[in-house]
């Protein structure tokens, strides 16, 4: 399907190290396609651009951020997360706190839940996948304690309440709001930082699908009238991540925005920094916290300063 020299691209951007980009090539079966030049080896931590941050790192955020989702949405559907074969790899892999099966009061909204959590575990296969020997593992996930921190931020709760987003279908609702836009401006804003085209495409199909995603929730969040508790959430998002609107409101009763974009009808993007800052819950610059008690693995780990 590809030529030796793509091939070879492919694997050398993918690998974080050299010793990775060996791996890439014994465990994709094509050892026999030759040693890959020792001034190629710099791709291996690099993009072509000095200085730049590599495709597998780039890959590797985004696969952290696709174990939260995939934790969060089976945890939903079925009361059981992600097989230990799909949480090892480079990195402290960490256990998951919380999470339980949602009694759906809507068939619709089950089915939607169920489409998206196995769509988040495709994603997860996918990543780990295209990353072979260079994938990370699954960090400490809380998907219990971080979802009282973030709706008290919020105020959708008081100081002495606690969020349950398994509670019922509204709270699934409004806890899925909080990833869903998050993860659509972080596929976009990743899209410049990749060089291979072959993994570029790949991102930009599962932007698409998270748009998707993203369109669902705030569609039901709409047709249920939770138009204040929603709006709650954008603001909380949009003061973790710095200076500047990266996030909007679902819209009122006169009036509908289910489709977050700038005055072009343009998608909104947030750098890796600025994700975590929203998934660590804090506009500080720090290298854990929230939904990661522990932080990402990998070598995009630390959100930006924007107190």
């Amino acid at each position: 399907m590809f030529g030796k020299a793509v091939v070879r691209d492919m694997i050398s951007r993918s690998a974080e190290n050299e010793a990775d980009r060996r791996l890439f090539l014994k465990s994709a079966g094509v050892a026999g396609l030759g040693a890959v030049g020792a001034g190629a080896g710099v791709l291996g931590t690099m993009s072509a651009a000095e200085g730049a941050i590599s495709d597998g790192a780039v890959l590797n955020f985004a696969l952290n951020l696709e174990y939260l989702e995939a934790e969060f949405y089976l945890q939903a559907v079925t009361g059981e997360g992600l097989g230990d074969k799909l949480t090892n790899g480079k990195g402290r892999r960490g256990g998951v706190v919380g999470g339980r099966k949602v009694e759906f009061t809507t068939p619709a909204i089950r089915k939607y839940a169920r489409e998206i959590a196995m769509d988040e575990l495709a994603h997860v296969k996918f990543l780990r996948t295209a990353l072979g020997g260079a994938k990370v593992a699954r960090p400490s996930i809380d998907i219990r304690n971080s979802f009282t921190a973030a709706a008290r931020a919020a105020g959708l709760i008081g100081a002495n309440q606690t969020f349950d987003p398994y509670a019922n279908e509204n709270n699934f609702l409004l806890a899925a709001f909080i990833f869903e836009d998050v993860g659509v401006t972080a596929y976009k804003g990743a899209a410049p930082l990749i060089d291979n085209k072959t993994y570029l495409e790949a991102a930009a199909g599962i932007l698409a699908v998270e748009a998707y995603h993203a369109g669902i929730v705030r569609t039901t969040l709409y047709q249920k009238g939770l138009f204040d508790q929603a709006a709650k959430i954008s603001n909380a998002r949009d003061s973790l991540d710095g200076k500047g609107n990266r996030d909007q409101y679902i819209g009122g009763r006169m009036m509908a925005n289910l489709v977050p974009a700038d005055r072009n009808a343009v998608a909104f993007s947030r750098s890796a920094p600025e994700v975590l800052n929203v998934v660590y819950l804090n506009p500080k610059s720090v290298q854990k916290g929230g939904f990661f008690p522990s932080g990402v693995n990998g070598s995009i780990n630390r959100s930006g300063a924007n107190a």
